[in-house]
Order: structure tokens, then sequence, then C-alpha cells
């Protein structure tokens, strides 16, 4: 299914620059697709895969009204939305779609709506995805693109809209549920049949499904965001011929770098500026991606993975070159995320304390521990308990992995390297956070750390001036949904004196508890 620009971000499209309030409605619904040419059931919102594109401008506040239509029974039919990198340290914290951390999910036949404050001045490329179980993997994911009237960097470039987002992502031709029986049976991470870029792919022994177009003009500049969807793989971005220029990393504009090579984990974005100063042609976008053993499904060609960028005045063909897996050897200037600045520095202050998270899998299981635990989702979230009165960590289940930190503190997480061959992107909810160690370098960058994600290897730090309970977890959701993951729970009182949830919100969990298993 190729990128479809929906009638919501046309709507926004049209909306006045000096709009405030966006509604967004949002229809959950299973349709049936075929992106990589094998068709199936999915999990949609308003039937497209990727999802509808949202578009605001910074300072917006986004209003998502979610209508859950879901109802077939090979994938879960309850569902809960995450707007992934975006701030929130309003009293609507509560909106925060993490399931079993701050709501509920939602109902078959229900609905919700999400207010979503675009604050602290907040801009850049996001994405939105399903936050119950592995349900993304079945297709619930699009853009969220915040636009920066006035973005420093816009002078580097002439073209920034619908036709300028990319996303690549993981796809599988089996539905969640047994897909994750399989899991749980063997202790095997599913493979992916197929990449997706912009919703299309191709698989072995598969049909030759068009690639998709971007669609260029010679001596023009152009913002490309381009955003890792996958619930597993990472995917090594290059394009034929063209050097690309990063710009802005995970929502954070950075300073200038040319690379010719990205590679990106699950759940990371980056805009890389890109210059059409080529002999008009179609040239490969190289987009191959690795996530376990490919052996483990045939199906699986990552070279397939890919899209063509076609100058105008070319033919409708595909490129003459071969198609490669990118740059090597001599050739190859990857980037190297160490090297990566934030535009304006942002010193990390000083730890006030100091946590150590060791990520572990039990051997033959469909279980990864973090400092031996692993997390299982309460029946009670987490905020409703801090609402009621918890103070301790002695008041959350063990298996909620759940640490209690005082507000208005600095708190530094260290990752030791793992010892297994994924990098496992930790992602943290509702914050920003200092990557003051990469896992490329060695090097312990205080004063200009950029704001990456937390993986293996990594050291990162973090403010706990935004009260609330925080999801801070493996965004490969094969491992978070075995338990790689712990709470960020900050400021437990200053989070009952500020969050004041709404009837709305009040009425997820028993509307959920209420439902039989096969409806959940």
């Amino acid at each position: 299914m190729k990128l479809l620009v929906s009638t919501v971000s046309a709507a926004l499209l049209a909306l006045p620059v000096f709009s405030k309030t966006l509604p967004i409605t949002l229809d959950i619904v299973n349709a049936q697709g075929a992106p990589d040419g094998f068709s199936r059931s999915m999990v949609t919102a308003n039937g497209t895969y990727p999802g509808p594109l949202i578009t605001a401008t910074k300072g917006d506040t986004l209003v998502v009204t979610i209508n859950n239509k879901l109802d077939d029974d090979t994938m879960r039919r309850s569902t809960s939305l995450d707007f992934d990198g975006i701030f929130v340290n309003t009293p609507n914290s509560f909106d925060e779609g993490s399931s079993f951390v701050t709501t509920c999910p939602v109902a078959p036949d229900a609905s919700y709506t999400y207010t979503i404050p675009l604050v602290d001045g907040q801009a850049g490329t996001f994405w939105y995805h399903s936050q119950l179980s592995v349900q993304y993997v079945d297709g619930l994911r699009g853009a969220l693109i915040v636009y920066d009237p006035e973005d420093p960097l816009k002078h580097l470039y002439d073209v920034d809209d619908e036709n300028t987002i990319w996303q690549v992502g993981d796809w599988w031709h089996n539905t969640t549920l047994p897909l994750l029986a399989g899991y749980v049976a063997t202790g095997i991470v599913p493979v992916s049949d197929s990449g997706t870029f912009n919703g299309v792919g191709r698989y072995n022994g598969g049909p030759d499904v068009p690639f998709h177009v971007v669609n260029v003009v010679q001596g023009t500049r152009y913002r490309f965001r381009i955003i890792n969807t996958s619930a597993r793989n990472v995917f090594t971005i290059s394009i034929d011929s063209h050097n690309m220029t990063i710009i802005e990393t995970d929502g954070t504009p950075t300073q200038p770098m040319t690379v010719n090579s990205i590679d990106m984990l699950a759940g990371q974005r980056h805009s890389i500026v890109v210059e059409a100063n080529q002999p008009v042609a179609n040239y490969w976008i190289n987009a191959p991606y690795v996530g376990g053993d490919p052996t483990r499904n045939l199906n699986q060609n990552a070279t397939l993975s890919r899209a063509i960028l076609r100058y105008k005045g070319a033919p409708a063909e595909d490129p003459s070159a071969p198609m490669s897996l990118g740059p090597a050897g001599a050739a190859l200037n990857a980037l190297v995320e160490a090297n990566l600045r934030p535009l304006v520095a942002s010193p990390a202050p000083e730890a006030d304390i100091n946590i150590t998270l060791n990520l572990v899998v039990t051997a033959g299981k469909a279980q990864w521990n973090v400092n031996n635990v692993s997390y299982l989702a309460p029946e009670v979230p987490t905020l409703v308990k801090i609402l009621e009165g918890a103070n301790s960590a002695d008041d959350f289940n063990v298996t909620e992995n759940t640490f209690v930190l005082p507000a208005n503190k600095i708190v530094q997480v260290i990752f030791p390297p793992s010892i297994d061959d994924e990098a496992h992107p930790f992602h943290l909810h509702g914050n920003n956070f200092w990557l003051i160690k990469s896992n490329s370098s060695e090097e312990i960058n205080t004063q200009n750390p950029i704001a990456g994600v937390g993986s293996t290897g990594t050291i990162m730090r973090f403010s706990t001036a935004n009260p609330g309970p925080w999801f801070f977890h493996c965004h490969i959701f094969w491992h978070f949904q075995a338990g790689l993951a712990t709470v960020m729970a900050s400021g437990l009182e200053e989070t009952r004196k500020e969050v004041n949830p709404t009837k709305a919100w009040d009425a997820l969990c028993p509307a959920y508890d209420a439902l039989p298993a096969d409806l959940q």
C-alpha cells in the first residue's frame, strides 16, 4: 500500500498558520492490504498503511480522537496510541498513551480523545503507533511532523512537505497473535518477511510491486524526514551518487553533518538534506535491513528494500544500476552517532542519581530481564496507583520494574555492553534526555551531547522535573513484550498535585477490565 496523504493531513495543511488546536479523527479499523504483494488483514488508522500523515506547527495542540472499530480476532482488538518523541509535561500527561503505565487501552466499539499540547517549542520529525503489546507490527503506525516556521536551518533546503517523508518499516505476513504465540513457544523472535518504504516492499518469490518513487527536480535541495517505524529491524539508508546532510536527529536540530550512509535503529528519526545535483536519471534509494537470522524466513531479501529517486525528465523505469546494499569500503562515509552535535549546545548537568540497567535474555525463552526483572504490565496502571497514594517502590509489583525518583533531580542511566547481537534502542516516554556516551565511541561528552536513544553501551541523563510515570523500554517491541522495560516514576507527590484526569480517562480501565479476554 503506497503512502496516502489522507483527508486528515490535507485538512491540517489547509488550516491557517495561527491555528492552535488541531482536531484529528482516526478510525482504527481492520483493513485488507498487501504492502509487499502478500494480502492480509491489518490494523490501520483510516484504512491505510502507513497511517494518515499528521502535521502541525510548533506551539499547536493536537486533539486526536480514535474510534476503535477493530473486529479481527487474529490480532488485539483493544488499542492505545503513543505519540513517539513528543514531550508530555502538562497537567494532561495522563493522555500519553502508554498501556498500563499512564492509561488503560481503548476497548472495541469505544472512542477516546488524546489532548497533546506541543510544548517547549518542540518541532521536528515524530511518529505515532499502537502502544498495546506488539499491535503496531500489524500496521498501526504513521508519521507526525511538527513544522517550525522559524527553523534556523531552513536556508539549507528548498522543499519540505508531505512528499519528502520517508517511512521505512519491517513487515510480517502473519498476524501478531500467532507470531507472538510462536515466540513464546520457542524464544525465537519472529523474523520479518520484508521491509517497506513508504508502505511498499517486495519479498523473495513475491510479485514485483512497483517501488516507491521520490520525485525531484534537478538543482533543488530537499529535506527528507526519515522514520524507522520498525518493531525490530535496523535499516541502512543511502542514495546512489548522492550525499546526505543530517540536520535533525530524533526531534533535535543538529549541526549539519554530511555522510553517505545512515544506520537507523527501530524508532529513530533523522532529517537529511539532499541536493538533486546529479544528471537527470533514476537512482536507487537503498534501505537494506538486518534483524534476526534471515534463514529463519526465506521470504526475506533485504536487498529488495528500496525506493527510486527520480529526476524530472527521467523515464518512468527502474534505475540501470544494480541493486546494492549501499556504499562500502573506501567509498563509505557512514554516520558515526558520537560525532553528531546539537545545533544549540545543551550541556548535561551533573548527575544526582546513578542507575545501571543490565539487559539479559533468559536462554530458550521469550523473556528479557532488566536488572534480573522481566517487566510485566500490571492490572492497575502505574499512574492510577500513584494517584491513589503509592509513595515508594514497595507499592508496586516487583515485575513492574518501577524506579521511584525524587522530583527535580538529574538521573544518569548506564547501559553496559550487551552480549547479544542487537542494540536494544531504549526510548523514554514524555521526556528529552542527554546521550553523553554513544555506543559508537568511548567518548564521554557532557558539553554538547545529542538527544538520541539509549542502547547497550550508552550512557544517558535525564531530568525528573517533569512529574509522572514514564515508560522506558526497548523499541524492539518483541523484546519489550518479553519484559525489556522499566518505568521511571518521577516526583510522585508532584504527580498527584499536577495530574488532573478526565472522566473519559477514568472510564477506560473499568471498560477494559470488563472485556472478555478475546476482546482485550
